[in-house]
């Protein structure tokens, strides 16, 4: 008797023992993930990019001779302005002179086979041939007293200064001269998929560091026409006015430009979810009692909301919150 029932005790604790973990497995195999959701529309939303550029001069001159030369004055420094025409640097002359003396002495030359020929003493041939001689050493003569006397091409600013009188010249410019008015320009690269949005004289928006409290206004002065393949970006010209000379080349610049307004789906940030390891996006989207992991394009952010490029369509209803325990085609319960 003391047999049987130590027995039936054994059988009623391991029967209950094993409903138990039958029922524990039920209860876990029943619990379904918690979700909060929300439905997503889209909306109009204003297309403003921001790009970053260094300001530059309008136009841009290195002021060097064609061959190198002995410097001999530098009459400017780095800062001072200087006018068009006016001399900045003047070269040892010494092969000008020489370069002049043969041109007088040709000159001569020429002057007596015209009057020779004038008395019937000479030939035309010989008033022809010292003619060409004489044109070839004027054009040298032009030619070296260019690069003896370097002048300004344009009004402007020096902003590099690279030798010292005495120097040879090299392979750099001896001055740097930089046209900055009435207007100076950025470049900025833009996303091809924008080209077809952006025309010249289109207004834009620029900010500097140098100026945190002001705003520029500026304009696309050239789109160039090429898109670079390896960013899939073109060029983009934008010019501002620059009265007083204020904005200087190198300052770092902030371009803002409007594109105008598109209608995309814009999604609570809460929504969007990183993956481990990789910079993309995605977004859980409830299809009945079941999740879809969509893979999203984000466009602007816009307070506590992002747009989606792509990836979610109007009216679709996402999980913003108990994404953690998701994964494509799990079953969940909405709060």
């Amino acid at each position: 008797m003391k047999t049987y029932i130590t027995l039936l005790s054994a059988t009623l604790v391991a029967t209950m023992a094993s409903c138990s973990r039958e029922e524990t497995k039920t209860e876990v195999k029943e619990e379904l993930p918690l979700v909060t959701v929300d439905v997503v529309h889209s909306q109009a939303v204003p297309q403003q990019r921001e790009y970053t550029a260094n300001v530059e001069a309008e136009n841009l001159n290195n002021i060097a001779p064609s061959t190198p030369n002995r410097i001999k004055t530098i009459r400017v420094d780095v800062g001072d302005r200087v006018q068009a025409g006016q001399t900045l640097v003047t070269l040892d002359s010494s092969n000008s002179d020489q370069i002049r003396i043969n041109l007088e002495q040709i000159e001569r030359e020429y002057n007596r086979a015209v009057q020779l020929l004038e008395i019937g003493g000479g030939t035309q041939q010989a008033v022809d041939q010292l003619k060409a001689q004489l044109d070839a050493a004027k054009s040298q003569y032009a030619n070296i007293q260019e690069n003896t006397v370097l002048r300004s091409p344009i009004t402007g600013v020096v902003t590099a200064r690279n030798y010292d009188p005495g120097d040879m010249s090299g392979n750099l410019p001896v001055l740097t001269v930089g046209q900055l008015s009435p207007v100076v320009k950025v470049l900025v690269n833009i996303s091809e998929n924008d080209m077809a949005d952006i025309v010249a004289g289109q207004p834009v928006n620029i900010s500097l560091d140098a100026f945190p409290e002001e705003t520029f206004s500026g304009k696309v002065y050239r789109v160039y026409p090429t898109v670079d393949p390896a960013t899939r970006t073109f060029g983009v010209e934008i010019r501002i006015p620059n009265p007083g000379e204020r904005l200087k080349p190198g300052m770092f610049a902030r371009v803002t430009i409007d594109f105008g307004e598109r209608q995309n789906v814009v999604v609570p940030d809460r929504a969007v979810v990183k993956q481990t390891g990789s910079g993309n996006k995605y977004v859980y989207v409830l299809h009945g009692n079941k999740v879809s992991y969509n893979r999203v394009e984000l466009g602007r952010r816009i307070d506590n909301s992002y747009e989606l490029i792509e990836g979610v369509a109007d009216g679709d209803t996402v999980v913003i919150t108990g994404q953690t325990r998701l994964a494509d085609g799990v079953e969940v319960e909405v709060q």
